[in-house]
């Protein structure tokens, strides 16, 4: 499958959630979307695993109402392809084939949900809700990231050097120490790294770093 990047121009929470349908079944498609607009929710519908490959992924938060039973690749063979390709939109499974066997593996595999046809409106409903409020989250926790590797990658070598000494618990006169510089210059250092990664205290710094997993950058004591 071709990569298909999330553009992080802008806050993809801010956006109309949308829900992705996949089904083979047109009259299946034609009742969802009716359901879902009929609250409010954006839709999109595929009739194949293939035709929802071929498609953009959307930039607001979703999830992926997905039948089990598709022509050529089944929905639980999507699910694996999108698990390979670090794709993490919550899925809804449904089928009229359902058993436990099938249920336990989609659930494995991460499926927030697993609905035997016919299922009640509400159940499908209340789903999508925890499914997009779950996705939501995860975008926002992404956006963070993001955000904080670029505070990081914008510091100046010297200043990433001294924010992992001082995040490991290291004293200024440690730090000039193994840098060969004076502590005033790592005392300066180290104000210009509290700004620019915009954390309030020492504990806030650390938990920056252990965010990023930075690597030494020296061996280990």
């Amino acid at each position: 499958m071709a990569d298909r990047a999330v553009p992080t121009e802008h806050d993809p929470n801010d956006q109309e959630p949308v829900v992705l349908v996949v089904d083979d079944d047109e009259s299946m498609r034609e009742a969802l979307r009716s359901l879902l607009q009929s609250v409010d929710l954006r839709v999109e519908m595929y009739r194949s695993a293939a035709a929802f490959l071929q498609a953009d992924l959307p930039t607001a938060p979703c999830c992926i109402v997905l039948d089990v039973r598709l022509p050529g690749q089944s929905g639980l063979e999507l699910q694996a392809e999108l698990m390979r390709e670090d794709i993490h939109i919550p899925i809804i499974f449904i089928t009229g084939h359902g058993d436990v066997p099938m249920s336990v593996k989609a659930l494995k595999a991460g499926a927030i949900d697993f609905l035997v046809k016919p299922f009640r409106d509400q159940d499908l409903l209340d789903a999508i809700s925890a499914a997009i409020d779950l996705d939501r989250k995860r975008r926002g926790e992404e956006a963070k990231q993001v955000d904080l590797r670029a505070r990081y990658d914008a510091l100046t070598a010297r200043e990433q050097q001294i924010l992992q000494r001082v995040t490991e618990g290291l004293m200024n006169k440690q730090v000039a120490f193994e840098l060969g510089v004076s502590e005033i210059t790592v005392k300066i250092h180290r104000g210009n790294v509290m700004r620019k990664m915009g954390a309030r205290s020492l504990p806030e710094l650390v938990r920056m770093a252990e965010a990023l997993a930075l690597t030494p950058d020296r061996p280990s004591r």
